[in-house]
């Protein structure tokens, strides 16, 4: 069973995007696979709160401007 597992920040897409990623990676996968392998990919898409990872030795947070607007 193909399998991604995303991380990003907390906010950083909305519903709509995250099923595109998903789909997305799904068809790069049943590229490689084939069809066959399209029943049984799973793209598990985690976001991580802010505060909850660092950048360049900085705690992240994601700023405003770069969190997705609602579906």
């Amino acid at each position: 069973m193909p399998f991604a597992n995303i991380k990003l920040p907390e906010a950083a897409l909305n519903k709509k995007q995250k099923a595109e990623v998903a789909h997305s990676v799904t068809e790069l996968f049943v590229s490689y696979f084939g069809e066959g392998s399209r029943p049984f990919t799973m793209v598990l898409i985690e976001e991580v709160k802010d505060g909850g990872y660092t950048r360049a030795d900085e705690v992240f947070i994601l700023p405003e401007q770069y969190r997705a607007k609602p579906d």
